[in-house]
């Protein structure tokens, strides 16, 4: 008797493990994008991709954004430009509080961003003092994307930083 209950509860046990399906979702990784966008010309990763702006060079702001060409998918336009600490503007449903006022065509698997740190101290939500951005400092603005691919699908890529150079 004892023989048969080990059996059928070593049976029982066998049925469920094997009736257990894996998930692929842990818990501890990151859902990433099936289509992934790179900040290609971050000179760090801060851990968000940085980018550097000269005062002495005039204070420009370029941020490249680029999907594989590889993915078969083009940016279909930049659906809206935030500026802010964190992604709540960005993934909000509202139509004012951005730095641009309209989406910006792309079709391209490319798109460059430019803007200057004296644009950057008046637009977005809440303003930075200009005195704020100081050689060696970074921007406590971060700049968040919304980015339409022609398939009509979006994405939201991680924030890119501003790091004040020379």
């Amino acid at each position: 008797m004892k023989k048969n209950m080990r059996f059928l509860s070593f049976l029982l046990l066998t049925v469920i493990m094997i009736s257990c399906k894996k998930e692929d979702f842990n818990g501890l990784s990151d859902i990433r994008p099936a289509v992934p966008v790179t900040v290609t010309n971050a000179i760090d990763f801060r851990p968000e991709p940085t980018v550097s702006t000269s005062i002495g060079g005039g204070g420009a702001i370029q941020i490249i954004l680029a999907i594989p060409a590889s993915t078969g998918r083009t940016i279909k336009e930049i659906t809206k430009v935030a500026t802010s600490t964190s992604y709540t503007q960005i993934q909000s449903m509202g139509t004012t509080g951005f730095y641009t006022s309209a989406p910006i065509p792309v079709n391209s698997t490319t798109y460059t961003f430019n803007t200057t740190l004296a644009e950057y101290v008046v637009k977005g939500p809440g303003t930075i003092p200009p005195v704020s951005a100081t050689v060696g400092t970074e921007l406590a603005k971060r700049f968040y994307f919304l980015i339409t691919l022609d398939d009509g699908s979006q994405i939201i890529p991680e924030s890119v930083r501003v790091l004040v150079m020379n």
